[in-house]
């Protein structure tokens, strides 16, 4: 019995750790997709490993050392934050693809991109001809940033002089039939929305979702898209 609860116990202690773990640092693991960040993800998912499933190590010698890993972590995120030289070293530095219209085959060669893998990076971008754009910087994290040349970029509000008005968040309303009471108040109340359902001939439970845009105004979709044949594509 007590061959099974161990296993049991060290994998539970390690998920717990791990989600306290996540809590705290995640968002920045995540947020900068680097050497750095890549290097002490995989190593806290081996820490993690080996105290859920590898019984002949102390649990405690494991959890030293894993503190000791998140210790070395926040000193070298204060240090590295004072120190540009510290950050190149550790995050990595961008690589230019492109330049001024021109794609530079030697920087292609020292990231072992070739020009099939930078037409894909391309597309991904929704970029279809390479003569569109100016410069393309391949990022530590392995995604495109680019910038169009000027004929190719798009128009922007104050180029079209069109007044800029103030946005929001995104309100939900209602979600698979039910009102979100915690957003129903204000100008959003339960009756104002129930007064919108019926200007459509509709009741809230005939609405799959219902949410007030960016712009103020609201959306609705409902269960019955009444589409004459919906394409059946996950």
């Amino acid at each position: 019995m007590d061959n099974l609860l161990i296993p049991i116990v060290r994998t539970a202690g390690s998920f717990i750790l791990l989600l306290v773990v996540t809590f705290a640092i995640g968002k920045h693991i995540n947020a900068h997709k680097n050497h750095y960040s890549f290097a002490l993800s995989v190593t806290i998912g081996a820490f993690i490993a080996h105290m859920s499933f590898h019984t002949s190590l102390k649990f405690r010698d494991i959890f030293i050392a894993f503190i000791t890993l998140l210790i070395l972590f926040y000193t070298l995120l204060i240090f590295s934050s004072r120190s540009r030289v510290l950050r190149g070293w550790l995050s990595g530095s961008p690589t230019v693809l492109i330049e001024n219209g021109k794609i530079l085959d030697k920087n292609m060669k020292k990231v072992k991109v070739s020009i099939d893998d930078l037409n894909q990076l391309l597309r991904e971008k929704g970029v279809f001809n390479i003569t569109e754009v100016e410069y393309a910087l391949l990022e530590v994290s392995g995604t495109l940033s680019l910038i169009k040349k000027k004929p190719f970029q798009n128009a922007t509000k104050q180029d079209l002089g069109i007044s800029n008005s103030s946005q929001h968040l995104p309100i939900e309303l209602i979600m698979d039939g039910e009102i979100i009471n915690k957003n129903a108040s204000g100008p959003y109340n339960p009756e104002w929305i129930e007064a919108e359902c019926k200007k459509r001939n509709l009741r809230v439970e005939d609405i799959y979702y219902a949410v007030i845009n960016t712009n103020g105004q609201l959306f609705i979709d409902q269960y019955e898209d009444q589409l004459t044949s919906p394409t059946d594509v996950e």
